[in-house]
């Protein structure tokens, strides 16, 4: 139903920015909503953001909050994250993934979300 395909990961100071971007084809985007996750070698994969279909509604994970801000453009098929401060623990590879479920509230779940990306590396060097 929908294919993604994450972008803009690489390696970055400590300090520094990245904006990641998830880009999807396939059915109507406007219709899924989009949840962010994260994996580092030898850790369990977490929550990291979520936006709502038309991007009104954000949630965000407790150690990310502030610093990670996640967007939408609807006309480009583009979910954005946008990653400041970013410290040597933000290295992971970074998963956009996708849900067609009209939650109220944007799932942390990752269980919850049917589609992935394959994933973009994020390094932070200190």
């Amino acid at each position: 139903q929908v294919q993604l395909v994450e972008s803009g990961g690489g390696l970055v100071q400590a300090g520094g920015s990245l904006r990641l971007s998830c880009a999807a084809s396939g059915r109507t985007f406007s219709s899924i909503a989009v949840g962010w996750f994260r994996q580092a070698p030898g850790k369990e994969r977490e929550f990291v953001a979520a936006i709502s279909r038309s991007g009104d509604k954000t949630s965000y994970a407790d150690s990310m909050k502030g610093r990670f801000t996640t967007s939408r453009d609807n006309a480009k098929n583009t979910v954005y994250l946008q990653m400041n401060s970013l410290k040597p623990e933000d290295t992971a590879v970074y998963y956009c993934a996708a849900t067609y479920t009209n939650y109220y509230i944007p799932s942390r779940g990752e269980y919850e979300y049917g589609y992935w990306g394959q994933g973009t590396q994020v390094t932070v060097s200190s």
